[in-house]
């Protein structure tokens, strides 16, 4: 007698298990989707901005993947985005440059770009050790990921990042927003 009602009582707490289960798995993948994930950046090319302390402590930042669901980004913005060489990969740079800005580039084939319609100009904030705009050009919005909005971890480093365009990479010329 006690046995069976010990196996009915594992029954339903197996089957209340698998309703959760069904529930939350779904819930969470549409969340870290659409919603909001958490990523470690790696490398050298968004310091002293991003991983300051070098190979020693990754930083994991917040990414904002609602934020841009209108492609709405603004020059100095950081984001996620998947990289135009290697699809399998994400990269995160800064926006420099906004759809029709004329931009002077660092090293590019073309001393002057205007950013093409539905596109931006991102770089790393170390330049010399970034592969960003000035090796590929301008991206197109279609391969916007999400926007960085805090630094999680290290717990020293935990910070809302606000955007920030370097005085010397601002465009030559804005266009009307």
């Amino acid at each position: 007698m006690i046995m069976a009602q010990a196996q009915g009582l594992g029954k339903r707490y197996i089957k209340a298990f698998l309703k959760g289960f069904f529930v939350a798995v779904p819930v969470t993948v549409t969340f870290l989707d659409r919603v909001a994930c958490v990523a470690r950046v790696e490398g050298a090319s968004m310091q002293p901005s991003l991983n300051p302390g070098g190979r020693q402590a990754s930083d994991v930042v917040l990414l904002n993947h609602w934020s841009i669901r209108n492609y709405d980004v603004q020059r100095g913005d950081i984001v996620s985005l998947v990289s135009p060489r290697n699809p399998e990969q994400k990269i995160i740079k800064r926006v420099i440059a906004l759809e029709g800005d004329i931009i002077k580039t660092i090293g590019y084939k073309k001393k002057y770009v205007k950013v093409p319609h539905g596109h931006i100009w991102v770089e790393g904030d170390h330049h010399g050790h970034s592969f960003d705009s000035n090796a590929f050009g301008p991206v197109s919005l279609g391969l916007l990921h999400a926007r960085a909005t805090h630094i999680l971890w290290p717990p020293q480093r935990w910070q809302k990042l606000q955007p920030m365009l370097p005085p010397e990479r601002k465009p030559l010329h804005r266009e009307q927003e």
